[in-house]
């Protein structure tokens, strides 16, 4: 086939000596820094503290990586647990498999976590997360192109993606490069939310549900074109209808919430000055302790030396008494 085509990675892992380099799992840790980044900065600008994005994404990586896994797992166990596959394959995350709807879910549940341990409210952390999340899926996907999966039709558009490998089923060919459609989709998603974030002072976690109202928007046609195994349910891909149910209430939400909280939070996190102010109290406290300790100690040396100089003085007295006495006997 003569034309221009986006070429597949031979191979999706690197070793260094002993240990695997995977492509996929660069992406994803790639697109998690990007996203506490840019997260950070705008947190910081709604008057937050810096660090505390980072602090919270703790708790939320983990828990959206082990639901995106569990997403995938259940929406897809025949690849798992099926006559003939091993269920052990379920359990190797680097091979690919991250459901995003899983993910979000379960990752808000660890960002709930970290946000009630920092007293900060969940929906401003989220707006300000949102665009870092989506630019995090854009690289994220290319986490695919490495393991030479999620493509589209066979086409034969310049952009066409050739696919190699036979294993798994694969055929090899030229197919849509739906991981790509989904990694620009997310890229505008990203800049859509700051834009209207900008333009309309977003708050109350409405530029979250924009960012998740307009990924399902992409999301949806882009499932229509995947060819991959996946259940069906009235003529539709499950995540399809999950991007229609999941479309339908962020949209719910973002009316609902700007009818009841119009604006954004005026304090997302307090203010430095109430706890660095106590714990400068306390630090003040124990150097003033410390600093008397000494000086009781060496109040026994005071009363000691004060004896001996006053010994010496009593000394010469009773001496001076006893040659007195002395003299008057002679006269």
């Amino acid at each position: 086939m003569e034309f221009a085509y986006i070429p597949s990675p031979s191979r999706g892992v690197l070793h260094l000596g002993p240990i695997p380099l995977r492509g996929y799992a660069f992406c994803i840790i790639i697109g998690v820094f990007v996203a506490v980044w840019l997260g950070n900065k705008r947190w910081i600008a709604r008057g937050g503290r810096a660090g505390t994005v980072a602090d919270i994404a703790v708790w939320a990586v983990p828990f959206g990586l082990v639901g995106g896994r569990i997403y995938h797992v259940i929406t897809d166990y025949q690849l798992y647990f099926s006559e003939g596959e091993d269920w052990v394959d379920a359990f190797k995350i680097w091979e690919g498999g991250l459901g995003i709807w899983g993910a979000i879910a379960f990752g808000a549940v660890g960002a709930w976590i970290g946000c009630r341990r920092r007293g900060i409210p969940l929906p401003a952390w989220a707006d300000a997360l949102a665009p870092g999340i989506a630019l995090a899926q854009a690289i994220g996907r290319w986490g695919n192109w490495f393991n030479q999966e999620l493509y589209g039709r066979e086409t034969d558009l310049p952009w066409a993606l050739h696919i190699t490998s036979s294993t798994d089923g694969r055929v090899p060919g030229y197919y849509h490069p739906t991981f790509l459609y989904e990694s620009l989709w997310c890229i505008g998603v990203a800049v859509l939310v700051i834009w209207a974030d900008r333009r309309f002072k977003l708050g109350h976690g409405r530029a979250f549900a924009l960012y998740v109202a307009a990924y399902c928007v992409g999301r949806f046609w882009i499932e229509y074109m995947r060819v991959d195994e996946a259940h069906h349910f009235l003529g539709l891909r499950l995540n399809g209808w999950t991007s229609i149910v999941v479309f339908v209430l962020a949209v719910i939400y973002i009316v609902v919430s700007a009818r009841k909280r119009p604006g954004r939070e005026e304090v997302v996190e307090p203010a430095p000055s109430e706890d660095d102010g106590d714990e400068a109290d306390a630090s003040a406290k124990e150097g003033e302790k410390a600093k008397a300790e000494p000086v009781s100690e060496s109040e026994p040396d005071t009363d000691t030396d004060s004896e001996s100089d006053t010994e010496p003085e009593s000394d010469t007295e009773s001496v001076g008494t006893k040659d007195e006495a002395e003299s008057a006997k002679k006269t």
